[in-house]
C-alpha cells in the first residue's frame, strides 16, 4: 500500500520582483525547494505519525518526489496582506480513523485568523464523517505584507508526507 507513514509541517515567505522567484524563495525558507512537490488532497492517514520538520527533512533526498498538502498565495499589490494556512483535525483513535487537512489562503486576514479558519475547516470536515470531536486541531500558517516597491510576496504552508 502506498500510504504515508509520517508527516511534518513547514511554511515560508518569499519576496522578489518576479512572481515565480518569490515562490522559490518561499520554498527555500520552508526548506523544501530541492524536492519535486506533488500536491494531494486532504486526508491524514490512520497511523500517520506527526514528526518535527528537522526529523522529517532528514528522511528526504534532493530530487525526491514528495507528496504535500499545500496552501499558497501570491500578490504584488502594495500593502496587501497574504496568508496561507494548512489546518489539521487529528482523530482520537489515530490507529483506525483518518483525519483531515484543510488548505486556506486569504487576502487581508491576520496570521492568527487564517490559522484559526484553516483549523475550523479541518474540524468541520472531520465532523462531517463522524459524530466524534477530533482529539486535536492545529495549523501551520504563514503571512506577509507586500512591500510598496512592487515586489511579489508569496506565502506557503505545507504538510509534507513521508513514505516508507
Amino acid at each position: 500500500m502506498f500510504v504515508p507513514k509520517k508527516v511534518f509541517f513547514t511554511s515560508g515567505t518569499g519576496k522578489h520582483a518576479e512572481r515565480l522567484t518569490s515562490f522559490e524563495m518561499a520554498l527555500r525558507e520552508a526548506r523544501i525547494e530541492c524536492y519535486n512537490l506533488v500536491t494531494v488532497s486532504s486526508i491524514l492517514p490512520p497511523k500517520c505519525q506527526i514528526v518535527s520538520k528537522d526529523e522529517g527533512l532528514k528522511e528526504l533526498h534532493a530530487g525526491s518526489i514528495v507528496f504535500t498538502v499545500m496552501s499558497r498565495l501570491s500578490s504584488n499589490e502594495p500593502s496587501r496582506r497574504v496568508s496561507a494556512s494548512v489546518g489539521v483535525a487529528i482523530p482520537e483513535d489515530k490507529d483506525v480513523q483518518w483525519g483531515y487537512f484543510a488548505e486556506h489562503h486569504s487576502f487581508g486576514q491576520s496570521k492568527k485568523r487564517a490559522g484559526e479558519y484553516a483549523e475550523q475547516l479541518a474540524f468541520d470536515m472531520y465532523k462531517s464523517i463522524t459524530d466524534k470531536t477530533p482529539a486535536k486541531t492545529l495549523n501551520i500558517t504563514e503571512s506577509a505584507e507586500v512591500s510598496d516597491e512592487g515586489e511579489w510576496a508569496t506565502v506557503i504552508a505545507a504538510a509534507i508526507f513521508l513514505m516508507e
